[in-house]
């Protein structure tokens, strides 16, 4: 049963990668970034998007040719472990073209979700 677990934790976003428990949501946000169509680049580092995150709450509120990124913080009640994921987009036509997905699992931008 363990190894089916590890294979399904790869394929949910929703399962740890510890302890391959299901993990709960405990929050969503959204946040612009300091990008523009045309000049996207990517970046792992979370300092990058402590610094540059600037926190809106509807999609009607992003700027036109302005990129965004949604986060959700997720919990595993078994071992506790908190993960940070990252999607981010570029809002078209009422649409999200997503640029790529960013998994921070060691803490670093839990703060987004204590402020």
């Amino acid at each position: 049963m363990g190894l089916l677990r590890k294979i399904g934790s790869f394929f949910h976003d929703d399962w740890c990668n510890k302890c391959q428990s299901q993990m709960n949501e405990i929050g969503r946000r959204l946040y612009i970034l300091p990008m523009r169509v045309g000049h996207y680049y990517s970046h792992k580092d979370a300092d990058y998007y402590k610094r540059n995150l600037i926190r809106v709450e509807r999609k009607s509120d992003i700027p036109t040719a302005t990129y965004a990124c949604g986060a959700i913080h997720y919990w595993c009640p078994k071992c506790s472990n908190r993960i940070v994921k990252l999607s981010i987009f570029l809002p078209v036509r009422d649409e999200e073209k997503y640029e790529e997905t960013i998994y921070f699992e060691n803490g670093e931008l839990n703060e987004l979700f204590e402020k």
